[in-house]
């Protein structure tokens, strides 16, 4: 099989300033209180959460409902996601005119299912029973895609997913440099890759300097195991995490290629340390993240990496939670 293609800088440049027209410029957060609690000399908080529809997701899937042709376009595009891409995608696909079906596991919250809806998509729930969820609604969505006709997209194993992605990495770099500083370690959670994929090559090219750290739930650390081993490993069956949108058993194929290429190594939290990690950001820093976007945060209290006196980026990956799960999360911190 052949090896997908890690995209370029330019390649990553190009991307941005397309996504970029559909997008926000989130914020990057100086916190003197993260400082503090961790001894880092800076610590700096990328929001992804108040990115339209609530994540990251938008800035792939936008680029690549960029690529579709005339054709494609016009009959629409069938994927399978718990929540962020199908968002990100359903609102790209209102931004664009292009027809959304989403194929969603029965048990992804409700808010997301909900949302996802709201921005105009088709949705389709699945039932896992005792198999992996992705599994279940990666099969549906390929049936669709072959009785509708509809363009099949992935949710991260995509190069051109990874690409969009990157964007976040690159608006981060700007930031930082527009505040006179350089970073010296770089948190970024890890579903199946396409976000990490894309910042990672973005720090890589850009920053080379800088240390990247990929952030899994326990049990679900398909990336780190497979980057530890040299080769994509799948991780069994087992408990659930609170962070529903990092629950991928395994790494996408053009994921790994990019983490790869990009030196990162990976770590894993408990869903302890998100519920703490949420409180902190609510109380502290005024966001509200899902237990998925606090996963960074909860990286830089519990992760076991030693950031004194270092420069520290935290990239928080989404807010998409509902009220009832976010009280009930930090009432149990």
């Amino acid at each position: 099989m052949t090896a997908p293609f890690v995209p370029t800088l330019d390649h990553l440049k190009k991307a941005y300033s397309v996504t970029s027209q559909a997008t926000q410029i989130t914020p990057l957060l100086e916190s003197a209180a993260l400082a503090k609690e961790t001894g880092a000399a800076r610590v700096f908080v990328k929001p992804e959460s108040l990115q339209w529809a609530g994540s990251f997701k938008i800035r792939g899937a936008y680029w690549r409902l960029k690529q579709l042709s005339a054709d494609e376009a016009a009959r629409g595009v069938v994927a399978y996601s718990s929540g962020n891409f199908a968002q990100g995608l359903a609102a790209a696909g209102q931004a664009l005119g292009i027809p959304v079906t989403i194929v969603m596991p029965v048990d992804a919250p409700a808010a997301k299912r909900e949302a996802t809806a709201g921005y105009g998509a088709k949705v389709v729930l699945t039932d896992h029973g005792d198999r992996a969820r992705e599994e279940v609604a990666a099969e549906r969505a390929r049936q669709i895609s072959n009785d509708e006709g509809l363009a099949l997209l992935h949710p991260f194993d995509d190069p051109e997913i990874v690409a969009g992605q990157g964007g976040a990495g690159i608006e981060a770099l700007d930031q930082l440099i527009a505040k006179g500083a350089e970073a010296d370690i770089l948190f970024c959670p890890v579903g199946g890759g396409g976000l990490i994929g894309g910042v990672s090559l973005a720090f890589h090219y850009l920053s080379p300097a800088t240390e990247i750290i990929g952030v899994e739930p326990e049990g679900f650390n398909g990336m780190g195991s497979s980057l530890a081993h040299g080769a994509i490993e799948t991780m069994p069956l087992g408990p659930k995490s609170i962070c529903d949108g990092l629950m991928a058993r395994k790494p996408g194929d053009a994921p790994f290629a990019a983490v790869k290429a990009a030196g990162v190594r990976g770590i894993t939290v408990t869903d302890a340390s998100a519920r703490r990690a949420m409180k902190f950001a609510f109380e502290r820093l005024k966001l509200v993240l899902e237990p998925s976007g606090a996963a960074s945060l909860a990286a830089l209290f519990d992760g076991g990496i030693d950031v004194s006196g270092k420069t520290v980026v935290v990239v928080a990956s989404g807010g998409n939670v509902s009220l009832a799960d976010f009280m009930k999360h930090i009432a149990d911190a």
